[in-house]
């Protein structure tokens, strides 16, 4: 079954900038992938500030493709403006790999910074405490395994309930 930010809405609703300040940035994100002559899917977005209020620091736009539980994948491509980051966290169980499309990011693991630019790839491994910001606006493919309610743990216990979500 397919699920991407619909079926997880209600409680990534509470992450999630909404009203003008949602379509102020959603444009912007838009008009810079549209800048690159890129597509993403023309589904809905997820346009996290992961609760903090703060989107220009600590946060992204998520454009999902596929999030299929039952066959064990996830594609969405995340989009960060220079200097956003999405907060420090590991998954319980996600394993995931960063493919750079476009822009450059500066990824925070395994205790050392990487840049990875256009054209890099990043595993990460479950277990593993991760970020990344961009270095100029950046937007990269994320294929994983599923993402699922409950995996993501953050190290800003203000994220989440205690962290979690």
């Amino acid at each position: 079954m397919q699920r991407g930010p619909a079926s997880s809405s209600d409680r990534t609703m509470a992450f999630q900038v909404t009203g003008a300040e949602r379509q102020r940035h959603l444009r912007r994100c838009r008009a810079r992938i549209q800048q690159w002559g890129l597509k993403v899917p023309e589904r809905e977005v997820l346009v996290l500030d992961f609760g903090l209020g703060e989107f220009e620091k600590a946060g992204l736009a998520e454009f999902w493709i596929a999030n299929e539980d039952k066959a064990g994948y996830c594609g969405k491509f995340l989009f960060v403006f220079d200097g956003q980051a999405c907060p420090a966290h590991y998954h319980k169980v996600k394993h995931e790999t960063f493919y750079v499309v476009k822009g450059s990011a500066e990824m925070a693991a395994w205790g050392q910074m990487h840049l990875l630019r256009e054209g890099d790839i990043q595993m990460v491994a479950p277990g593993t405490v991760h970020s990344f910001t961009g270095r100029g606006d950046a937007l990269l493919l994320e294929v994983s395994m599923p993402c699922l309610l409950g995996d993501s743990i953050f190290e800003d216990r203000r994220i989440g309930a205690d962290g979690v979500i």
